[in-house]
């Protein structure tokens, strides 16, 4: 990802990310995925991969960004985009901030903090409902796909 405004993920075959034959399937990005290095491109690559409608997302990296460029990088994205839902790596990541200062401003907007694979798909499944209400339910997925095996007794012997 060279440039916080260079869309990621894959639209299918024709361009058009709402060909999945939802109803109401969009056919431009909804959220922006933000985070640290590729974090955004991976995440956008699996989801489209898995599900197939990756260009409902588009991905923001801060690599080589300060504070203020990635407000302004995030911020000129929700414009151009349209974006609604917003989702960062980590809970206090400098993606993170920008997004909640952006949410300040537009309390419109819905942040999710601490995607992961599955917060993605699943919002991609139930795009079709409202931005917010399709943000609760993968927020949801998200933290209730997060499992610990094995560990017993907390030490690693």
């Amino acid at each position: 990802m060279s440039s916080p405004s260079a869309p990621e993920g894959d639209p299918g075959p024709s361009g058009d990310a709402g060909e999945s034959g939802e109803p109401g399937a969009p056919d431009r990005p909804l959220a922006i995925v933000a985070g640290h290095g590729a974090f955004a491109e991976g995440l956008i690559s699996a989801a489209a991969q898995i599900g197939g409608r990756g260009g409902i997302f588009v991905g923001m990296s801060n690599t080589g960004l300060g504070a203020s460029e990635i407000a302004d990088a995030m911020r000129d994205l929700v414009d151009r985009t349209g974006a609604s839902v917003i989702f960062t790596d980590l809970p206090a990541g400098s993606c993170t901030i920008a997004a909640r200062r952006l949410v300040r401003e537009r309390p419109a907007l819905t942040l999710i903090t601490g995607a992961n694979l599955a917060t993605l798909l699943d919002y991609t499944f139930h795009a079709h409902l409202s931005p917010a209400a399709a943000a609760r339910h993968a927020a949801e997925k998200g933290r209730d796909s997060l499992l610990l095996f094995g560990g017993e007794g907390g030490g690693a012997d």
